[in-house]
C-alpha cells in the first residue's frame, strides 16, 4: 500500500473519531475534599480515587482508556462486590467504565458517568483469570437473542442472577441498568425473595453488562439524585411496554444538545484552562 494512501486513511478514521472533550483531557484527580457535583448526566467530581488495578475478586478492563476513577463509596462498593461474589464462589468480576479522573462527559459512549457513582460491570463470571490481551479487548457476551424477547439460555446461568441480586441488595445502590430482556429472566427466576428487582431498572443495550448506580454521598451538597425507583419489582405491565412495538406516530427524539454544566464544573475547567 502506498504512503499517501495509508496517510489518507489516517486522516479518515482521525475524521471520523469524535473529538476528545475538554475533561478527557484531564489525567490525574482533582485534589481537595470529595464532592460528585451535579447529575449523573452532566457533573463531575473533586477529589476521585482510582480503583485499585490488582485484585483477588475481580479485573478492571481497558486500563488504557483510564476510566477507572471514582467517589471512593464506588471503589469501596466494587471491593464489597467483589469480596461476596467471592464468599459464594460466583468467579472473577470483570469491571468495566467506571468515570475519568476529573468525570466529565465522555466523547462517546455514555451519557452518564459523570460523577463518580456509576460503574458498568460485565455479566460474565470468569473461573480463569483474562490474560492482559483480554482485559484491553474484552469480548462481551451478548446475553440477549437477536429479536430482544428473551434471554439467549445457553449463555445464561445462576451465578449472573445472583451477581445482580447482590448488587442490588447493597445499601449504596440506587439502580441497576439491564436490557429488559435480562430484567424479565431475572424476574421469573426470583421466587418469592423480589424486594431487590425494584432497584433493577430495564433500558435499552446493556445486552452483556449491568450499570450500577449508587445514590449521592451525603457529604455531596451539589449532587443531584434521582427519584427512587416505583413500588414494586417492576416485572409487571411496565416491563411488558418494553416488549411492545412502538405506537403508530411516535417518533423517535434527536439527539438532545447537553445543558450548561453545573458552575462548580465550568469553574473547574475554567481554572485548568481546558
Amino acid at each position: 500500500m502506498k504512503k499517501t494512501t495509508i496517510a489518507l486513511l489516517a486522516m479518515l478514521a482521525s475524521a471520523a473519531a469524535p473529538a476528545a472533550t475538554p475533561w478527557q483531557k484531564i489525567t490525574q484527580p482533582i485534589p481537595g475534599t470529595t464532592q460528585s457535583i451535579g447529575s449523573f448526566s452532566n457533573g463531575c467530581i473533586v477529589g476521585a480515587e482510582p480503583l485499585p488495578l490488582q485484585s483477588d475478586t475481580y479485573q478492571v478492563m481497558r486500563t488504557d482508556q483510564r476510566r477507572f476513577f471514582g467517589h471512593p463509596d464506588l471503589v469501596q462498593f466494587i471491593q464489597r462486590l467483589g469480596n461476596r461474589a467471592g464468599q459464594h464462589g460466583l468467579g472473577t468480576m470483570l469491571i468495566g467504565d467506571m468515570g475519568m479522573p476529573a468525570g466529565g462527559r465522555f466523547n462517546s459512549g455514555h451519557a452518564s458517568h459523570q460523577i463518580g457513582l456509576d460503574v458498568d460491570i460485565f455479566l460474565q463470571l470468569p473461573r480463569t483469570r483474562w490474560t492482559s490481551a483480554q482485559l484491553l479487548k474484552p469480548q462481551a457476551l451478548d446475553l440477549v437473542s437477536a429479536d430482544g424477547k428473551r434471554v439467549v439460555a445457553s449463555r445464561w446461568s445462576p451465578q449472573i442472577g445472583q451477581l445482580v441480586k447482590l448488587a442490588a441488595e447493597d445499601q449504596e445502590v440506587t439502580r441497576i441498568f439491564v436490557n429488559p430482556a435480562i430484567k424479565q429472566r431475572l424476574c421469573e427466576d426470583a421466587g418469592s425473595d423480589r424486594d431487590w428487582l425494584r432497584k433493577v431498572r430495564p433500558w435499552f443495550q446493556h445486552r452483556a453488562h449491568m450499570h450500577v448506580r449508587l445514590r449521592c454521598p451525603a457529604g455531596s451538597l451539589e449532587c443531584q439524585d434521582q427519584p427512587a425507583p416505583p413500588p414494586g419489582d417492576g416485572c409487571g405491565a411496565e416491563l411488558q411496554s418494553w416488549f411492545e412495538p412502538p405506537k403508530p406516530g411516535t417518533v423517535k427524539p434527536g439527539k438532545k444538545q447537553p445543558p450548561p454544566l453545573p458552575a462548580s464544573c465550568q469553574a473547574l475547567l475554567d481554572e485548568h484552562k481546558l
